[in-house]
């Protein structure tokens, strides 16, 4: 007998479609789906999650798919499925009631909350029957519907509670901007860090790839080698660990364990923008071949599987194959050996292939019979062991990933979410454009351009930005953090070309996005400016990506820069305040925020390259790495209108072959065509 579809079969997101034939009666997040609990006096029960959670999909077939819970649902409860990555604002809103109950959150989020959307439970994963210390969701729902219906009023007192908290905790928490806050992040990071493999805590392990980013403007400014030495080994150990993907490339999620070795094996679009900013960057200070090689990689396996035809990027890949975690990622020791024969020995050693399986089971930390690939070392190392040449050793390794990437190719891949985010694609145009600047590679700035292209003409209707583009339609109207990550990118991509429309556009769309979005009262901006939410959430958190506000506050400095306009600078100060009590208080888990707060701390530099020979000097300044410092390009073609944004380069000559108008730290010097010269001056 064939399942009969559910609502949410009408939505565009994945995730949603995922649910589309649970006996679940589900409902998206409505009018019509409030309006029904109001009228069948029956509370809430809120599921978010995303596409590519392994404990979502979990949850789903013990739970979702199963008759007995779905009734139990469907007879006491109005059901609502979200996809957090659709509605940020949303899951930002309930994950903060998950904090505050459980002091911990993550995804699938379970919320059950009034008709009027205030919530009295939250939690994450449930089994479907309880176990020790976890109720089961068949006696959760079975015990609320029963007290809703003998003490309602108590749940919705619990509930006015809840939501009068979570408007004091969305106050600002103001303070004073001190320049002791950047060198208290640094001092912090360093009491976290794991001297033996790298990273900021125990286990699990995350990226958080800004705290890289912060680390080497830390040492860009002060010079401290710590600094620096951090930040290596934390990229080097999880270029070489199992949380790299060796045969197709990228980044998997996070790593369960202590030595970047066990991932959750999902890959995030976010994740691959961020981490390829931050090996850029220590590339361009160290110079060092394993960064550059990292982001190629990367890069690579971002336009192989992340990209669309129209040039913008998809949003995930699943864990999950064939019903089984990183199925899609692990070998046996059978397989290597009849995949690549003769070479299986130089693979199984150097890859730490065993017989029993290197993956453990995650719950019970017993063997597999499957093997994550990862390196122990580096390939130096080995090559010394092994008595060859480091060059040999690199193509013989190369030889053998393509024979393992294509044999992979035949398996059952995991589901890819192709919506296209407004916000994360921000993220990806400003990573592309800062390595096309670094490794002066025109097809990485090409691919940046495409995007934004696609997005300027697309996801921009009658002047509002959209957050969503699926199946040849927009939808959602853009949030903070789609204007904030889409500047961004447009700021780094008119550093890479000198192409006046992405500057024209990064200024209007932070105009368009102060209007609506900014606290005039209080400072900072909030999340979103949907009506349909108890409170509209303001955050500071720099968690797995940094936040809204953090990256706006960075955007504005950065085109006062440019521009010399006041309100810039007043609004990236006022968002700063607004959150500094926060970031006195948690400097290391708002790094994003400390380096917008080392633009007003620490000297910064705008140069304008002015001629018609502009463009080698570009690429030249570009490859270095000078974070405090933005690039104008004035030529005869856009002099005039670059006058309207950024009055102060009207007076500058635009000779034949080309000027470099430096000014530091807001004094001039004299127009000189010496490079070396201007290099020294921003170095020094």
């Amino acid at each position: 007998m064939s399942k009969k579809p559910n609502r949410l079969i009408n939505e565009k997101s994945p995730y949603l479609l995922q649910h589309a034939y649970n006996p679940v009666d589900w409902y998206p997040w409505c009018d019509e789906a409030f309006e029904k609990a109001k009228k069948e006096d029956k509370p809430i029960f809120l599921s978010i999650g995303y596409s590519s959670c392994h404990w979502c999909h979990v949850m789903e077939k013990e739970s979702f798919e199963d008759e007995e819970v779905a009734e139990i649902l469907n007879k006491y409860f109005v059901p609502i499925k979200v996809d957090r990555e659709e509605r940020p604002d949303i899951d930002a809103v309930y994950m903060n009631v998950c904090m505050l109950f459980n002091g911990s959150g993550g995804w699938p989020l379970t919320i059950i909350m009034t008709p009027d959307k205030k919530p009295f439970f939250a939690g994450t994963y449930f089994p479907k029957h309880s176990r020790p210390n976890r109720i089961g969701v068949v006696d959760l729902l079975l015990s609320v519907a029963k007290y809703w219906q003998e003490n309602k009023e108590d749940l919705i007192s619990r509930s006015e509670k809840v939501l009068g908290y979570l408007k004091e905790d969305n106050k600002s928490n103001y303070g004073e901007l001190k320049k002791d806050y950047i060198h208290a992040g640094f001092y912090d990071l360093k009491g976290r860090f794991d001297n033996t493999y790298g990273g900021f805590s125990n286990k699990p392990k995350f990226p958080t790839p800004h705290n890289i980013m912060f680390l080497l403007r830390y040492y860009y400014h002060t010079k401290e080698e710590e600094a620096l030495q951090m930040v290596e080994k934390t990229l080097t150990n999880m270029r070489l660990g199992g949380i790299y993907d060796h045969v197709g490339f990228g980044f998997h999620r996070y790593s369960t364990d202590r030595q970047w070795l066990l991932p959750h094996f999902e890959k995030m679009h976010y994740d691959q923008a961020m981490l390829l900013m931050a090996y850029t960057e220590t590339y361009q200070i160290t110079k060092k071949d394993l960064y550059k090689q990292t982001v190629q990689e990367i890069i690579e396996y971002v336009i192989r599987d992340m990209t669309n035809e129209e040039g913008v990027f998809f949003s995930a890949e699943d864990a999950d194959s064939e019903g089984e975690e990183g199925k899609f990622y692990t070998w046996t020791l059978q397989e290597i050996k009849d995949i690549l024969k003769e070479e299986s020995d130089l693979a199984i050693k150097i890859f730490n292939i065993k017989e029993e399986g290197n993956y453990l089971e995650e719950a019970t930390g017993h063997p597999t019979g499957r093997n994550i690939i990862y390196l122990s070392k580096p390939l130096r190392d080995y090559a010394n062991e092994l008595g060859i040449d480091e060059k040999v050793l690199r193509e013989k390794l190369e030889e053998i990933r393509k024979k393992l990437f294509q044999e992979r190719e035949k398996r059952v891949h995991p589901l890819k979410d192709d919506k296209v985010l407004t916000d994360w694609n921000g993220l990806m145009i400003a990573a592309l454009s800062k390595a096309g600047k670094a490794f002066s590679n025109q097809d990485y700035i090409s691919y940046a351009q495409k995007a934004a292209d696609f997005i300027i003409h697309n996801m921009i209707i009658d002047g509002k930005l959209y957050h969503l583009y699926k199946d040849k339609e927009v939808k959602i109207e853009g949030m903070l953090d789609d204007y904030a990550f889409l500047v961004w990118g447009l700021i780094e991509l008119y550093q890479a070309t000198g192409e006046l429309k992405y500057l024209k556009t990064a200024v209007d769309l932070t105009n368009k996005a102060i209007q609506p979005l900014y606290d005039e009262k209080n400072g900072g901006f909030f999340l979103s400016k949907s009506q349909d939410l108890i409170v509209n959430p303001k955050e500071s958190f720099d968690g797995a990506i940094p936040s809204g506000n953090s990256v706006m506050a960075y955007n504005l400095y950065r085109l006062y820069l440019i521009t010399a306009q006041e309100e810039f600078y007043k609004k990236s100060y006022e968002t700063l305040t607004a959150f500094a009590g926060d970031i006195k208080r948690l400097p290391s888990y708002h790094t994003m925020f400390l380096i917008a707060l080392m633009m007003h701390f620490f000297p910064t530099s705008e140069i304008v390259i002015s001629g018609k020979g502009w463009i080698e000097a570009l690429n030249q300044l570009n490859r270095e790495f000078l974070p405090n410092t933005v690039i104008i390009v004035k030529t005869p073609e856009n002099k005039e209108e670059l006058s309207k944004i950024s009055h102060y380069t009207q007076s500058m000559e635009v000779p034949e072959d080309f000027y470099i108008y430096l000014c530091k730290n807001f004094a001039c010097n004299l127009p000189t065509k010496d490079l070396e010269y201007v290099i020294n001056m921003l170095k020094g």
